[in-house]
């Protein structure tokens, strides 16, 4: 059934309030998927507050020329869907929440994991456009959780080395 004018209006601002209040948005394009899989992917992505709606293409390039983007840079082809992190996802211990990269990440993983059925198009990064390429480098960011455990890593690294050091030369003088 067609969408009067009045909801097309209400799925655009729909759009730009994601696009606004998101750190981060990705456009994905699904072909093929299963309503199992289907629901799988909405169910991972939501268990880490990040939200998926699927969007007619026209909606989609209207909200972002209202925010003054240029389309054109990312093509947006087949269906596609918009997955994003919601500014009030919840806060928990090993979530996305704050995670900028979850969206993408998210994805990314579940395109592997049904191999060409879901890819990402591009999207939006920081209030920026940024096509497919720079897109799926982004995904390829590990969890900030991760990251800090790298971190953590490379710091205790140097004193470590300096521990192991100075044991051999103790027991060195014993």
């Amino acid at each position: 059934m067609a969408k009067t004018r009045e909801q097309k209006a209400e799925l655009v601002q729909k759009l730009e309030d994601a696009f606004k209040s998101a750190a981060s948005s990705v456009f994905v394009h699904f072909t093929g998927l299963s309503v199992s899989d289907e629901s799988e992917v909405r169910r991972g992505l939501r268990a880490e507050g990040v939200r998926y709606f699927v969007a007619k293409k026209t909606l989609i390039r209207r909200a972002l020329e209202k925010l003054g983007h240029k389309h054109e840079d990312v093509p947006l082809e087949g269906e596609v869907a918009i997955a994003y992190l919601s500014a009030d996802a919840p806060a928990k211990a090993g979530g996305a929440a704050g995670d900028v990269t979850a969206p993408a990440r998210l994805v990314h993983e579940f395109g592997n994991k049904f191999s060409g059925k879901l890819n990402i198009l591009g999207g939006l990064f920081e209030s920026r456009l940024v096509g497919q390429s720079e897109m799926t480098e982004i995904a390829t960011i590990p969890p900030m959780q991760t990251l800090r455990g790298m971190f953590v890593n490379v710091i205790n690294s140097p004193i470590q080395g300096l521990a192991v050091a100075l044991n051999a030369i103790a027991e060195k003088e014993h």
